[in-house]
């Protein structure tokens, strides 16, 4: 492909007149994508760094029984991990039982994981419907280039026809162009909420454990 011909025309306004209305609605959904990305990286990114080791120090205090250091050191940080700890420390020392315990604490988790999907739907639903927005724009621009044919009869121009054909084959381009980062970003994000969840449920399960004087590393 010769990109020097091909990049100075996607840089250029006839992109959104040889593509259409569908490619403005590419254009939409590809700045709405773009914010609820850089929303989710902020909501993201902080809640990553330390988390291991402030979560190690609150069980390391609750197995050695300063149940008061356990519940300074959960309340220390805002990770999401530590917020869960802290509801499950608040009700052991408030002397519930562990099913109580487990509730609140998955409350708190189910509230906190909410969180972080939301508006992952809308980059799932982008991705998805990109392509087939281009793939629509591409047989609309085919049927009116046929069309084109049909009206010049016997006096076709080759060089128009092969021109609405590329025209019209752009809007595929553009919508893969939309979908790919956006289903490799939603990726990225889902694997997080993953991690998060596995995280959140081995600490309660720790916790609960040294409760019990039970070793956790053997669970």
């Amino acid at each position: 492909m010769n990109t020097d011909k091909l990049l100075p025309f996607l840089s250029d306004s006839t992109l959104l007149q040889s593509g259409g209305p569908v490619v403005v609605i590419l254009l939409v959904m590809s700045i709405v994508a773009t914010t609820v990305i850089l929303v989710k990286l902020w909501q993201f990114l902080p809640f990553g760094i330390g988390s291991a080791a402030a979560v190690q120090r609150v069980l390391k205090a609750w197995q050695e029984g300063d149940r008061k250091l356990a519940l300074e050191h959960a309340r220390a940080g805002r990770q999401p991990v530590q917020r869960v700890l802290v509801a499950a420390i608040d009700a052991m020392l408030a002397g519930r039982h562990d099913a109580f315990v487990r509730e609140e604490a998955e409350r708190v988790a189910a509230e906190l994981l909410e969180r972080r999907i939301r508006y992952l739907r809308i980059l799932e639903v982008i991705a998805a419907l990109s392509p087939l927005l281009g793939l629509f724009g591409t047989v609309l621009g085919m049927i009116d280039a046929f069309q084109a044919m049909e009206s010049a009869g016997r006096q076709v121009d080759p060089a128009v026809l092969s021109g609405g054909i590329w025209q019209a084959l752009l809007t595929t381009a553009a919508g893969l162009a939309v979908a790919m980062p956006v289903a490799a970003v939603l990726s990225l994000f889902e694997g997080s909420v993953h991690r998060l969840r596995h995280q959140i449920e081995d600490a309660l399960t720790r916790l609960v454990l040294s409760a019990h004087g039970q070793d956790p590393a053997g669970a």
